[in-house]
């Protein structure tokens, strides 16, 4: 008998890959999610970031260890087998749970301590040592390096060789043990009361000064200045004319990207980019994973995250926070090395999803990260998702008004206002149809930040590249545009600039335009108007003058322009027919079209949808009579369009609860800010709804949406026209 027992013993060999088990002292991250097809076709294989067992087994492992509470409120998964209660077969020992040993049930039910089945597995058979049943998925312990307390744990095992992730792991070098490096975990226990454990920026661009290749350089890749230019009404007013709200429209375009050269490298053995491609950002991610994130949601977005952690330079830092009932940092702010890639990933294919949702919580977490930061990037961001409805902050017992109190999301420290330029924007990202988009709204809006409405799930990913396409191609800062009167009795009358601070002062003479940060190529538009007097004396009239103030991000140094732009008319005796400027009617029909769609909304909200679609259909039919949309502007046709879509979203008041609200929301907020956000199907190349796209944001789009995902299925049909798909209008 024992003979037989000996080769039964030997006769079996296969693989398998699992995570090793933990004793119920040790917390343990929760398995990698791996991505079920979808019908888009753009996520075709099971894929994840990090080692997971293949979903498609029958086979069962069982971590017998007591569930360590986390501070998200995640456990392991427990399974009640049959054969936990019996001895392993091999070394006749109990199974019992809570012995510390990882339990291996086969496919045909039975179950052995993994540590006896895989010293076992030496031959390749596929068999059952009790049934001889044949197995489709057998175990392999792969060599694990295992470094507790804060350290890194990898598996090396076999992953799908099809998966670009997989592809981005297999470049990145072994970690190196270091202990003077700490990758959170959402499961540990305690964090630093204080976040100052952010890695040392190594280049700076202060120490640029005493070194005059690197100033060479600089002045070799300059971009050049603010593109700025101004275009009156018209070009002429008769001297016997008095004109009202006469509108001059300012026409700002930031300097484009430059290709830099190579310099060398810093003491971290890193390369050194020349800094005025662009400049490194410090970036903190605030993600949602709430117990509704679970399943293909939470796999999606951790695909976005490594598509965010690949795309970051070695310069530029990350922090990774978490939040479901509570928030925790899971990921320092460190440098996007190929070391701090790879922990990067790791810390994000730790997460899982439960609990409720506290965006308060994560907010002050993520706000917390930069305020305690030793150093600073030039540039300073946050990104936050949510997919559900904050449901401690804004339904507190014995809140009043809670539901209208959203800016209490955000600390008051992160206010724009809360002191000269010293804001961190917040981009929001509501994921799907039951996220709060106003209060997502109301996040971005106090903060200078976007709302993108990702109603796909499949978008996530895209809408997280267009946003960084832009952070990270900031080529101007604090920007401020000045207008002051010229002509002794003019005065302005308003300065139209969306969500920009705008001010008047000496009597009206002089305003100004609070801009801020701009990326490469991105342009602003701005309506000032002023009353034009009857004016005898001369056949010209100067009018106002321009000038722009900012920092240029690398050597921190302030830029005028060098000229102050002058506007000027005409003043003849008479004038014939006046053609209105082509470029300050299509700027008239953009902010047309934004106050109509807040009307809209405003209506929307007060439960009268008729009234909603009337106001932008008449939005609609001034846009189809002016010159601009006639001559076939195409921002005109792009509003239009635009216009259409939220009109077919009020259709009634299921759809628009469902999208509509979050629709029209990230429409304000991309022209408010006139900054691309990501909505319906604005990402995709041949969408009408594109506005403020930059050349970087579009590249950066590009990158995801031709990444090879699995097999070779074709993404999702991209739609000429329409941006959502059509659907029925409920009667």
């Amino acid at each position: 008998m024992g003979s037989k027992w000996r080769k039964a013993k030997l006769a079996l060999g296969t693989k398998m890959c699992l995570h090793v088990p933990r004793t119920t002292e040790e917390p343990s991250p929760a398995p990698a999610l791996a991505l079920a097809p979808t019908s888009a076709g753009r996520f075709s294989d099971a894929v994840s970031l990090s080692p997971t067992p293949h979903r498609g087994s029958n086979c069962r492992l069982d971590m017998p260890t007591t569930p360590v509470p986390s501070s998200s409120g995640l456990r392991l998964p427990k399974h009640s087998s049959k054969s936990s209660k019996k001895n392993c077969a091999i070394c006749l020992n109990s199974m019992k749970a809570g012995q510390g040993h990882a339990i291996f049930t086969a496919e045909c039910s039975h179950s052995f301590h993994f540590h006896c089945i895989t010293s076992n597995v030496k031959h390749g058979n596929q068999i059952c040592p009790i049934c001889r049943a044949k197995w489709k998925e057998i175990p392999f312990q792969s060599p694990a390096i295992e470094v507790t307390r804060g350290r890194t744990r990898i598996n090396n095992v076999s992953l799908p060789q099809n998966d670009p992730w997989v592809t981005v792991l297999r470049r990145l070098p072994p970690p190196r043990v270091d202990t003077s490096r700490h990758v959170s975990s959402l499961f540990q226990t305690t964090e630093p009361s204080v976040f100052d454990d952010d890695e040392i920026i190594h280049y700076q661009p202060e120490t640029m000064e005493n070194n005059s290749s690197l100033n060479d350089l600089i002045a070799d890749n300059s971009a050049g200045a603010i593109d700025l230019k101004t275009y009156p009404e018209v070009s002429a007013i008769s001297k016997q004319a008095w004109h009202s709200n006469f509108t001059i429209l300012i026409h700002l375009k930031a300097p484009h990207t430059i290709v830099p050269k190579q310099v060398g490298v810093d003491q971290c053995g890193s390369q050194m980019v020349p800094q005025h491609s662009r400049v490194p950002v410090d970036l903190v991610t605030v993600l949602d994973v709430s117990g509704s994130m679970a399943g293909t949601k939470l796999a999606l977005l951790k695909r976005a995250m490594g598509f965010v952690i690949q795309n970051l330079g070695p310069s530029d830092r990350l922090s990774i926070v978490a939040f479901s009932s509570t928030a925790r940092r899971v990921f320092p702010l460190h440098r996007m090395t190929d070391t701090g890639r790879q922990e990067a990933l790791q810390a994000v294919n730790s997460l899982s999803s439960n609990g409720g949702t506290n965006i308060a919580e994560g907010l002050k977490k993520g706000a917390k990260v930069m305020t305690d930061r030793k150093s600073k990037n030039p540039v300073s961001s946050i990104m936050l998702l949510s997919d559900g409805q904050d449901t401690y902050s804004l339904s507190s017992p014995g809140a009043a008004n809670s539901r209208t109190n959203y800016q209490f999301l955000l600390p008051v420290s992160m206010h724009r206002g809360s002191g000269a330029y010293s804001h961190i924007p917040v981009h929001t990202f509501g994921f799907g149809a039951d996220h709060d988009a106003v209060a997502m709204h109301s996040v971005a809006e106090t903060s200078g930040g976007t709302f993108s409405f990702i109603e796909a799930e499949d978008v996530i990913q895209d809408a997280f590249a267009q946003c960084i396409g832009g952070l990270l191609s900031v080529v101007v800062q604090e920007l401020l545009v000045q207008v002051e009167c010229i002509h002794p009795r003019l005065r302005l009358s308003s300065i139209k600039a969306g969500s920009y601070k705008t001010s008047l002062i000496s009597n009206e003479r002089i305003g100004s335009i609070e801009v801020g940060d701009l990326y490469a190529d991105e342009e602003r538009d701005f309506l000032v108007t002023t009353d034009i007097p009857v004016d005898k004396s001369s056949d010209e009239m100067s009018l106002v003058k321009i000038k722009c103030v900012y920092k240029d991000p690398v050597s921190k140094e302030l830029v005028t322009a060098n000229h102050a732009a002058e506007v000027k008319i005409l003043r003849p005796e008479t004038t014939g027919q006046l053609v209105v400027s082509m470029e300050v009617d299509k700027q008239r029909n953009r902010l047309r079209s934004a106050e109509a769609m807040a009307e809209a909304r405003a209506a929307a909200e007060g439960g009268d949808l008729a009234a909603a679609v009337s106001v932008l259909e008449h939005c609609r039919k001034q846009l189809a009579d002016s010159v601009s949309h006639k001559a076939g502007d195409r921002l005109c046709i792009a509003l239009d369009a635009e216009l259409r879509e939220m009109q077919e979203r009020m259709a009634d008041r299921q759809i628009y609860e469902t999208s509509g609200r979050a629709y029209v929301l990230s429409g304000l907020s991309s022209h408010s800010w006139q900054r691309a956000t990501a909505r319906g199907d604005s990402t995709d190349s041949t969408s009408l709804v594109q506005a403020y796209q930059t050349p970087s944001m579009v590249d950066m789009v590009s990158r995801s949406q031709t990444m090879l995902i699995g097999s070779p299925s074709p993404r999702r049909s991209l739609r000429p026209v329409r941006s959502f798909p059509a659907r029925p209008i409920p009667r």
